[in-house]
Order: C-alpha cells, then structure tokens, then sequence
C-alpha cells in the first residue's frame, strides 16, 4: 500500500465537501453541516498563499482517501495544530492516517522547522486518541467545557508532540 500527501487541490473539494458530509465521518468534526460546495469553493479561494495552514490530500495507491494538515502555524513559537479526516470509509482502519500523519510531522518538522504540533480531540473521540497516541503524541490536558457546538457543551484533550519525539518516533 503506498500513502502520500499532496498539496490540496481545487479537484479535491467536491471530495472534500462529501467526506466531510458523510455521517460516518463527521461524527466529532466542527463544522456548519451540510457543507456546501460554492462556499467550500469559496473558502479554498481564500486560503490559497495563507501561511499559517498547510492543506493536504492524502493518497492511497494514487487514490485521494482524506485530508490532512496544520491549521494556526505560529513560526515565531514554531508550533502548529494537526488535522485529520480519512474521507473514503472503507480505508479506515488499515494504518493509512498513521502513515499520512508521520509523513506529515516528518515535515512539520524538516521542511517548517516546527518544535511542536499539537491537536485537540473530544474526550469521546477514542479511536482518534488511540491513533495519536501510536504515532507519539502524548495526552497534556484536558480542556472542560472548551468547545460549544450543536449547543452541546465539550470537554476535549489537548495532545502534543515535540520536534525531538517526531523525529524519534517517524523515522
């Protein structure tokens, strides 16, 4: 099985636009539901030269399966915040978004010079939590009542990785 990462591209959005409105992928995702392709377009419009995110395909035996990336890159504290969403539902479970994920932080690390990538996950987002934690990122804290959505109060983790650990653990 080869996984690679691209840049996310305009032919991904209506990818994009139906994995993210699949239930059996947005389960713990915080967006306004359903998404919508013109303001999916729209928002790619707008993110195009951005610095502080980096948006990716994830690819699968030259597949597109998901999306990945860093949102909020702080490079003066060289920091950024990790994301994943496997798209395509019959590619879960088969080591695809931990090959995608340490593809990622190896660049995070190399080619950004990032010291830390960190993510947030509901404290019910167990599958998630066992992902992460297998690629090397370990658990800081956990955040009460951090996020409001659908009028539901959430408690999250906050889950981190340093350049160090990344560069231990990927390679």
């Amino acid at each position: 099985m080869e996984i690679k990462i691209r840049k996310f591209i305009k032919e991904d959005i209506p990818l994009k636009v139906e994995w993210i409105n699949n239930s059996e992928n947005n389960q713990f995702l915080h967006y306004d539901l359903p998404l919508d392709i013109d303001k999916t377009f729209s928002w790619f419009e707008n993110i195009q030269n951005r610095e502080d995110r980096l948006d990716l395909t994830i690819i699968c035996n030259g597949v597109p399966v998901g999306i990945i990336g860093l949102l909020n890159i702080d490079r003066n504290n060289k920091k950024a915040e990790y994301y994943i969403t496997i798209g395509k539902t019959s590619f879960k479970g088969m080591g695809v978004a931990k090959k995608a994920t340490e593809l990622l932080l190896e660049q995070a690390y190399e080619i950004y010079g990032l010291n830390k990538v960190y993510l947030f996950t509901e404290v019910e987002n167990v599958s998630a939590q066992k992902l992460f934690e297998r690629v090397g990122f370990k658990k800081e804290g956990l955040l009460k009542e951090d996020i409001i959505h659908n009028q539901r109060k959430l408690d999250r983790y906050i889950y981190g990785i340093l350049a160090a650990e990344i560069s231990r653990e990927v390679k």
